[in-house]
């Protein structure tokens, strides 16, 4: 791909963070704007020029990406909307009048994540702007498929790992959440507003005697241009201080940052890592 002076909408995590990096690599200049209170600080040294921002100031981004030059955007990093949901939404986010007329151009029927950043695409787009997905400028961050620890899954954890798989697509398809808790073959928790990490924190609650088992896929109708399903370093001490003991991911469509370190953690605390995919899941069950 040709370089390009790229802008980075980044929410939080370290997506952001290693999009840049490969970017660089790539020989793109990169234009940041990070959401503020979200993104990391560590963007600052890594982007070109980088900016904060608030959540709903879409005319001032739109501006600001205008003046770098830019031309081409992607989207890296987790939005946290529960903000949406908090008292005096509209006095904590300060939404611009570009952000206010987008709500209601396209926001009449739901809030749903997908709703939410599909209709900000769209407002870019409409000013010139080209979305693309990260993962074209760094495919190397998408999980291969296999085991990923030296500790595998038993068959019961793979009884768990197909029933948590089909909830999770099934969730996935609805949009409520990418992340299923399964423990002998019961679902303990299934994933919506709240994220993974706390997800796999509640049913750690609700499953006392640990050993349950993290199903973590992309959505049927994925837009691999936002929110990708990505796993890290502190998802797996978070299984570790619930009680969990399997983290299922799916291969080819799943972002793990710093396989490395996550495998490391993952073989000190005994946890099992594997990406599938659902032709392997049917053969294990038929097995």
């Amino acid at each position: 791909m040709k370089p390009t002076c790229l802008g980075l909408l980044a929410g939080g995590g370290r997506f952001p963070v290693e999009f840049a990096h490969a970017a660089h690599a790539a020989g793109h200049t990169v234009y940041g704007l990070g959401v503020a209170g979200m993104a990391s600080e560590e963007l600052e040294t890594v982007c070109d020029r980088f900016r904060y921002t608030q959540l709903a100031r879409i005319n001032k981004a739109i501006r600001l990406f205008r003046r770098a030059g830019v031309e081409r955007i992607v989207m890296a990093g987790k939005i946290e909307t529960t903000i949406l949901f908090h008292p005096f939404r509209w006095l904590r986010l300060m939404p611009d009048w570009r952000t206010i007329r987008m709500w209601f151009r396209y926001m009449k029927k739901n809030d749903k994540d997908d709703t939410i950043l599909r209709a900000v695409i769209r407002e870019f787009e409409r000013d010139g702007f080209q979305f693309d997905a990260a993962l074209e400028y760094a495919p190397e961050l998408f999980v291969k498929h296999g085991f990923l620890t030296s500790r595998k899954p038993t068959a019961a954890q793979w009884r768990d790992i197909q029933l948590g798989w089909e909830m999770a697509r099934e969730m996935g398809r609805l949009d409520v959440g990418q992340s299923v808790v399964v423990n002998d073959t019961s679902v303990i928790a299934v994933e919506a507003i709240e994220g993974t990490d706390s997800c796999i924190r509640r049913a750690g609650e609700l499953c006392r005697r640990g050993g349950f088992t993290v199903v973590k896929v992309a959505k049927p109708q994925q837009d691999m241009r936002f929110d990708v399903p990505s796993v890290g370093v502190e998802t797996v001490k978070t299984m570790h201080e619930s009680g969990g003991r399997v983290l299922a991911i799916e291969a080819g469509a799943t972002i793990i940052i710093d396989p490395d370190e996550v495998t490391r953690v993952a073989d000190r605390f005994g946890i099992a890592i594997v990406a599938v995919n659902a032709e392997e899941l049917a053969l294990h069950v038929a097995a």
